[in-house]
């Protein structure tokens, strides 16, 4: 039997433990896995060949990073290996900020960059700009950025220009522990300078997206009467479904957005024009109705699916809007930029996206371990891939590193500067 700490998590796995989650998982990247190629890693060979140093280490902590590592070793993003505990989660999920690396003489600095309302780092009093010099009394390591324990206190020690601060972030237990989040603010808008609509989307919770697509309406109505608009994806972490409301929002028209392709679906061939099409949220229905409606459709079929536009008709600021991005915008916010640049509807101000726009599922594999890789792979309608590399901006807005850090409204400045000549 597995040993385990209060927490649940294993503090030791029997031999037999081990090979019964190392097969598991080894079965499932095999079979369903997105690419039959595994992304040219020659992943199964890589499997066979590590199975026995793996097998060999009793610490239930090396186990795990080893297994992380090991399927790492695709290549691809939403790829991984966790004890559902949730002991290392990245900043961005659990306490809802994002951290830059900056060298410096005196080593690496991690230093928080975008900090979303309503996440645990805001409630806490993070802000953009602050230098984190201790996790738990222990220095961040300079090869990733901080990792965070959920469902726990933590104490950091920051430095804010010239003052020392110490802050004590609460982070909640996650609602999911197949996607581990912390709850944020899904939805903030105002106008700023004039009459220019500004709405910040940093993630689309809920599998179908209901809930935020509502909330997006309603900001829309709210914004428009705006001349031009401004959407906010700076650190946006991903999502479900409300991506098709927001992306139906930046057209009239209903227009081919993109479309994903499951393994099974890709090895017999396909034409994607003949992909079952989504091209509407029932967010007119009460919940359980549109819940109803979305299953009969779609559940218990491949989920291999053309995306298309929603057809909401003209706003004032169309042929007028910007979106801001940056280096950890992922996922859905990856998608809408690129459903933006390719068609032209924004400009795309700040730098290379992530890269990391590929649908990743969770799978449960034995003692409370979970696999987390992609079993399909997006495309725009145009055929591009954004998977390892990120969307380019047509603005460059680099964020300013130095002793001068203070907030992000630079980026937005570039943003209207990029506006007023439409």
């Amino acid at each position: 039997m597995a040993r385990e700490n209060s927490n649940g998590r294993p503090t030791g796995l029997t031999f037999n433990q081990r090979a019964q989650i190392f097969d598991r998982t080894a079965a499932r990247v095999t079979k369903e896995y997105f690419d039959p190629n595994f992304n040219g890693t020659k992943w199964p060979d890589l499997a066979r060949e590590s199975r026995q140093q793996i097998l060999a280490l009793e610490d239930a902590d090396a186990f795990e990073h080893a297994m992380h590592d090991l399927v790492r070793r695709l290549g691809t993003s939403h790829t991984g290996f966790f004890h559902e505990s949730v002991k290392r989660v990245p900043a961005r999920l659990a306490i809802g900020a994002t951290f830059h690396r900056t060298e410096t003489a005196a080593g690496t600095l991690w230093i928080a960059q975008d900090v979303h309302e309503g996440g645990p780092a805001h409630a806490a009093g993070l802000k953009p700009g602050d230098v984190v010099r201790t996790i738990d009394g222990v220095a961040p390591p300079s090869n990733e950025p901080p990792m965070f324990a959920m469902g726990r206190d933590v104490d950091l020690a920051l430095d804010r220009g010239s003052e020392h601060l110490a802050l004590r972030i609460s982070i909640p237990t996650p609602r999911s522990k197949k996607q581990p989040t912390a709850t944020l603010k899904a939805v903030t808008w105002s106008i700023v300078e004039g009459n220019v609509g500004y709405l910040k989307v940093p993630i689309l919770p809920g599998a179908l997206g209901l809930d935020v697509a509502r909330e997006i309406d309603v900001a829309m109505r709210e914004l428009a009467s705006c001349d031009k608009f401004v959407l906010d994806l700076r650190g946006h972490v991903g999502g479900g479904l409300g991506v098709l409301r927001l992306m139906s929002h930046l057209t009239p028209d209903r227009i081919p957005i993109g479309y994903t392709v499951t393994r099974k679906r890709a090895e017999r061939g396909y034409d994607k024009a003949s992909l079952p099409v989504l091209d509407r949220l029932p967010t007119d229905l009460p919940n359980p109705l549109a819940i109803a409606r979305m299953a009969f459709k779609y559940a218990g079929r491949d989920t291999s699916v053309a995306l298309v536009s929603e057809g909401l008709g003209p706003k004032r600021w169309h042929g007028r809007a910007a979106i801001l991005v940056n280096e950890h915008t992922i996922s859905a916010g990856e998608m809408v930029a690129a459903f933006a640049s390719e068609n032209r509807l924004a400009a795309i101000v700040g730098v290379e996206t992530a890269g990391r726009l590929i649908p990743g599922s969770s799978s449960k594999v034995g003692a409370g371990y979970m696999l987390v890789m992609p079993k399909a792979e997006y495309r725009t309608w145009g055929g591009l891939r954004f998977e390892g590399r990120g969307v380019q901006p047509s603005v460059r807005f680099v964020w300013p590193a130095g002793p001068d850090l203070t907030d992000l409204s630079g980026q937005l400045s570039g943003a209207l500067s990029a506006l007023r000549g439409r």
